[in-house]
């Protein structure tokens, strides 16, 4: 690997990728992100401004690049913009195209994960070497989901829905891993160590802030509720587990 060439980061500045930039400048690589608002740089780190979906300014981005990590996301348009960067970096001679997917991609009926399945396709049919790591949700999502949920009175909780959340800071150190090793392919999945049920989630929120809440069950009707059911969320067999549990998380952010 160019240890001189900049690596390009997606996302950068987001939840993951703050994580992920001082992990690549410590090991001692040029970084290069792209985001949609210019910053200023700072030592080792340059930005690009670029919105994926409408892929200007992306082929000046990929310049001297030889590695892609593309954390970017959101609630929808992954698939397109994973298209996006994808046709420009063929051209560019990126070497190694790194994606971070989610589990149950390829298994739960909703619009998120199917563009999410769309933008792995993408990566894996992009004649690049690749690298995709599908992680579960963040403690960061599942804080924020908790917290909406608490400001209702009576909080509905779906029955049978069971998350197994992952510290971001770890689901980072994986990525930069496999970013700077040889590409791989899809990769084991990487989830937290322990599985909750949503209203696990809320109750352990709920005691960390010392608030109380009556927790009301509710079923979720058709294909989503029987997928979530039955667990296609959730890491399949021969996945990884991180360590950081979700008590540990919450005790961090409340002091």
């Amino acid at each position: 690997m160019n240890t001189s060439a900049p690596i390009l980061v997606t996302g950068g500045t987001g939840t993951l990728g703050s994580h992920v930039v001082p992990l690549l400048r410590k090991a001692g690589h040029p970084v290069r992100i792209l985001a949609r608002n210019s910053r200023e740089p700072a030592p080792g780190i340059e930005y690009r401004s670029c919105d994926l979906l409408e892929g200007a300014g992306l082929v000046e981005a990929l310049k001297d690049v030889e590695t892609v990590l593309h954390l970017a996301g959101g609630p929808r348009g992954d698939d397109e913009a994973t298209r996006n960067l994808v046709s420009a970096a063929r051209p560019a001679g990126v070497r190694h195209l790194v994606y971070i997917s989610v589990i149950g991609a390829d298994r739960i009926p909703l619009a998120y994960f199917r563009a999410k399945l769309g933008a792995e396709r993408a990566v894996a049919d992009s004649g690049i070497p690749w690298t995709t790591l599908r992680a579960a949700q963040f403690h960061d999502l599942a804080l924020t989901v908790a917290e909406k949920m608490a400001k209702l009175p009576v909080v509905p909780v779906p029955g049978g829905m069971r998350w197994q959340p992952v510290d971001a800071r770890e689901v980072a150190a994986r990525m930069v891993e496999l970013t700077l090793s040889e590409p791989a392919g899809m990769v084991p999945e990487l989830s937290g160590p322990t599985v909750y049920e949503l209203g696990e989630l809320v109750r352990g929120y709920l005691k960390s802030n010392g608030k109380r809440r009556p927790l009301l069950p509710v079923r979720m009707p058709g294909k989503v509720g029987r997928v979530y059911r039955a667990g296609e969320n959730l890491a399949a067999h021969g996945g990884v587990s991180g360590t950081r549990t979700w008590e540990a998380f919450l005790a961090e952010r409340t002091g």
